[in-house]
């Protein structure tokens, strides 16, 4: 005999019981409603974290003003405390996703370290998810549709409503007289997906009736199989994860060898998920841009633009770039206190170590024809230098120079043992880190 509801939820919902909080996404709708309902019930005879919710106001039809209201008259009555975010919809390109990302974008502010957001989505949801995307053409991570759990800022959220029907979700909202909002948008088929579902998903069940619950355990064996390849991908970039030779240079990293040893698909398949984090990823159309960077000559400095940065390849090996990296200024600068490290803006700091020269110093940036007096070497061309030590080209740009007057002092000794001069000082540059490349 199938499970009830509460005690189906009950399980669902065991490995999260000793979170520090639980929220509910609570729209006021009838999913969220129903889960609402659920968690306060247990909560009678349950010892669970504490319960709150969280409703998101996105101010875009006349009719929402009236919800926050209702809302906070059925937590009242549920004795669960109530937090109503009105957040602000950017406009341009697809509402939904607007709306979407203004409401994700509230929920991280409200989930705390370890704790679970929870939102209502439930089987007919995800069966609508998988058909959406396949007639997108998304590749297999999206045909996996939405997972049962993900990280959500430092806690998670949590779908316990996945296996189970909107059929159900009504019976039991009827049972227990519960009343919910009704979002008049939902009959608007002009959005995708009220199309599918009040158009498309009574042409499919009255033919195929087990349409909603075979879709929706497709979008699960597709899910498994996308955790397998995450798994793959892993192995692959752990051979890939070599040492960087310039470590000093916090920019994400892989060693190119590895990765042509394995085939064109297990590539990708790296790549993917190596690039996850970093950029939206790229469609079929532009892998080609991939076999152009990994194929080409050795000191080709080819380059494959993404949407948020850029991959580059320096020798046998992949730098990534974000999109911030060139965001700097080349412009001079007077060094008028060397014994203090001087801010270079969007470029990181440079120091001395030992006693710092004679002034007045300045602090320049690459030109072309520069030379500079290496110890036990002589007057040598600076970009003969650079390319012997193997610094990426895109770094050199950046690279900044100690000038006193016209005379070029000093290159920091991270390019190379040939920058060190022979004063008793050296000169020290920390890059601005990238982390704001990583999403």
């Amino acid at each position: 005999m199938k499970p009830t509801l509460i005690a189906q939820l009950l399980q669902t919902l065991a490995p999260w019981r000793n979170a520090p909080a639980w929220h509910v996404a609570f729209s006021g709708g009838l999913d969220s409603t129903v889960l609402l309902h659920l968690l306060a019930c247990l909560a009678k005879t349950e010892t669970l974290p504490p319960l709150g919710a969280v409703h998101v106001h996105h101010g875009l039809q006349a009719a929402a003003d009236a919800w926050p209201s209702h809302c906070q008259s059925v937590c009242d009555s549920l004795r669960v405390p109530l937090r109503i975010l009105r957040v602000q919809v950017r406009p341009g390109g697809s509402l939904e996703g607007a709306a979407r990302d203004a409401r994700y974008q509230a929920f991280t502010q409200v989930t705390g370290a370890g704790q679970v957001l929870f939102t209502g989505q439930h089987r007919n949801d995800q069966a609508e998810t998988l058909l959406f995307r396949l007639l997108r053409g998304a590749g297999l991570r999206g045909l996996a549709a939405m997972p049962a759990q993900r990280p959500l800022a430092a806690g998670y959220l949590v779908r316990p409503l996945l296996d189970v029907s909107r059929g159900e979700l009504e019976a039991y909202a009827n049972e227990h007289q519960l009343n919910w909002i009704e979002d008049p948008s939902n009959a608007d088929s002009r959005f995708s997906r009220n199309y599918l579902r009040h158009q498309v998903f009574p042409v499919l069940t009255e033919r195929w009736p087990q349409a909603v619950s075979g879709l929706a355990r497709t979008a699960e064996h597709l899910s498994e199989a996308q955790g397998l390849l995450d798994e793959l991908a892993q192995m692959d970039l752990h051979a890939a994860d070599q040492s960087a030779p310039f470590p000093w240079l916090h920019l994400p990293s892989l060693a190119l060898a590895p990765l042509r040893e394995l085939s064109d698909a297990r590539q990708r398949n790296a790549l993917r998920h190596w690039l996850a984090p970093l950029t939206r990823l790229p469609d079929s159309d532009h892998w080609a841009s991939w076999h152009s960077l990994r194929d080409a000559k050795g000191d080709a400095q080819p380059v494959w633009r993404l949407a948020d940065g850029e991959l580059h390849r320096s020798g046998e090996r992949l730098w990534w770039l974000p999109a911030t990296w060139s965001e700097f200024s080349d412009a001079s600068l007077g060094w008028l206190d060397p014994q203090n490290p001087l801010e270079l803006p969007g470029n990181g700091q440079l120091k001395f170590t030992g006693n710092a020269p004679e002034g007045p110093l300045q602090v320049r940036y690459r030109q072309g024809g520069e030379v500079i007096e290496v110890p036990g070497r002589g007057r040598r061309d600076l970009k003969r230098l650079l390319n012997e030590s193997g610094l990426p080209r895109f770094v050199r740009g950046r690279l900044p120079l100690l000038y006193r007057g016209e005379q070029l002092l000093g290159v920091p000794s991270i390019a190379g043992r040939w920058a060190v001069p022979s004063e008793g000082w050296q000169l020290h540059w920390m890059p601005q880190t990238c982390d704001q490349g990583l999403s």
